[in-house]
């Protein structure tokens, strides 16, 4: 068998980070980590090819080639998948879908043949078996949750690791929290089920091999979920490796904001290589957080955890949402408000939005207040239900905040706000000859061309006498800011 893994391109959002890989000369942020361990689950004797649209084009000769074509997508890959699933119902090719996407809206589409969907380690056999013997079904699903702990490694050298900013591992599935508006809980489950610190260090050790000497992203939905194993198995290890210089990998994950109460734990992850960490802030309203059932963020100073976190050596990124039935016109300057002072650089807001699966979705159905499907893409402008405030309110409100937290004087003030706070780790990967690249491109593209170019060598002129160690970092916020200003300027702000 010929197979085709086909992982269909995303659209310009926040995260794709499209407009800053040019400056290192990478094409995509991630690779496709789900189809790489679905590549993994696969026969033996079958060949595989990758193709991620997101790095290359789709060709007449990679189509004539497969026997079987697999497509994996998110839900904001939406248009490229249908995209794909044209040409290959063209071609004649008979396509297995799973992923977030098919899981939750499989019945969208009805040319593909076959579904293998929630959790591949359980469901993709099932259909194998089938297959083999003449009789697959069209629609595979579970409501069982797969041991973590037999799940392979993924299949590295289906990879050119060039065009990629950065590399994916997973340690753990599953998040003991229940936020109205997540669906990691509905796919995944309340227990976090997690791998072995031998299976994750085999998996970054492939990576080694392979060539890979840049940043890793875990990408847990919340690393800290099953905190005893993470301290006692698996932070060791990484620690251990890091120490006999096994490789030098600079990680980056996402958590919960009681990571800031455990002084141990962030100092464990930070001697790990971990130096960043995605953290859902979501709002400054006590009464939004209690509305969407964001328990673990009640009852706190959120921007003193923030700053707890990075004194410990973990840049915090933020999720953050407006469009709760409880917010109101004050909570657009509370939330910019937070931000600037909370000195979250990497602030991603969004609409509320209704996924398919979540509590959020199951209310508003039943309050008949949902007017169609999500994009998937919660930065760009869009909502899927009725909100109580006035929608065009929402919307420019919205906007509004975009302007104030990324036009270059505030932006630039916000980093100068977290190079104050943070401490540099003692454990950092090396700068590579792409580091200097970039500087050189910055300079020319901002520093020259650009409107903030003012702003630029006031942050990296600061940077150079105060904090001279984080240099790097001031270029690569520089960089962020120059994406994060044409997304919004894609959302209309």
């Amino acid at each position: 068998m010929n197979v085709l893994l086909i992982y269909p391109e995303f659209p310009d959002t926040f995260w794709s980070f499209k407009h800053a890989l040019k400056f290192v000369l990478r094409r995509a942020s991630l690779p496709p980590l789900g189809l790489l361990t679905v590549a993994s689950l696969l026969p033996r004797p079958w060949r595989l090819k990758l193709v991620d649209l997101n790095v290359r084009a789709l060709s007449e000769k990679d189509l004539r080639w497969a026997d079987l074509v697999f497509v994996s997508a998110m839900i904001v890959q939406r248009p490229s998948v249908e995209s794909v699933l044209a040409r290959c119902r063209a071609a004649g090719k008979t396509v297995v879908a799973g992923g977030p996407l098919f899981t939750s809206a499989h019945g969208d589409f009805p040319t593909v043949d076959h579904f293998v969907l929630n959790e591949g380690e359980i469901t993709l056999p099932e259909f194998l078996a089938d297959w083999d013997r003449g009789c697959a079904r069209r629609v595979y699903a579970t409501p069982l949750f797969a041991d973590v702990g037999r799940s392979p490694p993924p299949q590295w050298d289906l990879l050119k690791l060039r065009r990629y900013g950065s590399m994916a591992v997973q340690y753990s599935r599953g998040c003991p929290f229940d936020c109205e508006f997540c669906d990691v809980t509905a796919k995944f489950g309340h227990r976090p089920r997690v791998k072995s610190a031998e299976q994750v260090v085999e998996e970054l050790d492939r990576l080694h091999e392979a060539g890979w000497r840049g940043a890793v992203f875990f990408v847990d939905d919340n690393l800290i979920g099953n905190k005893r194993a993470l301290m006692t198995d698996l932070l060791p290890a990484l620690i251990s490796c890091r120490r006999s210089h096994r490789w030098r990998f600079n990680f980056y994950t996402e958590a919960s904001i009681n990571l800031a109460d455990d002084p141990e734990l962030m100092r464990l992850m930070a001697d790990a290589g971990f130096d960043s960490v995605f953290v859902g802030i979501e709002t400054p309203s006590a009464e939004a957080l209690l509305e969407c059932n964001k328990r673990q963020n009640q009852g706190r100073d959120l921007v003193a955890d923030v700053k707890r976190i990075q004194r410990a050596g973990l840049q915090v990124q933020g999720g953050f949402i407006v469009g709760f039935d409880s917010d109101g016109p004050t909570i657009f300057q509370r939330q910019v408000d937070f931000i600037q002072k909370s000195g979250i650089v990497t602030a991603m807001v969004g609409l509320l939005n209704a996924l398919p699966g979540t509590k959020l979705h199951a209310r508003l159905q039943r309050e008949g207040r949902l007017v169609g499907r999500t994009t998937g893409d919660n930065a760009d402008g869009t909502v899927n239900f009725v909100p109580t405030m006035p929608a065009a309110q929402l919307v420019a409100g919205y906007r509004t905040i975009l302007r104030r937290i990324y036009s270059p004087k505030p932006y630039y003030q916000r980093v100068r706000t977290f190079l104050r706070e943070y401490r540099r780790p003692r454990f950092t990967a090396p700068l590579g000859w792409r580091q200097g690249v970039a500087l050189g491109w910055s300079g020319i593209r901002l520093g020259m061309l650009g409107r903030e170019r003012l702003q630029y060598w006031r942050l990296l002129s600061w940077t150079a006498f105060h904090r001279p160690r984080l240099l790097p970092y001031a270029v690569t916020f520089a960089i962020y800011g120059h994406h994060f200003r044409k997304c919004c300027a894609a959302a209309g702000a």
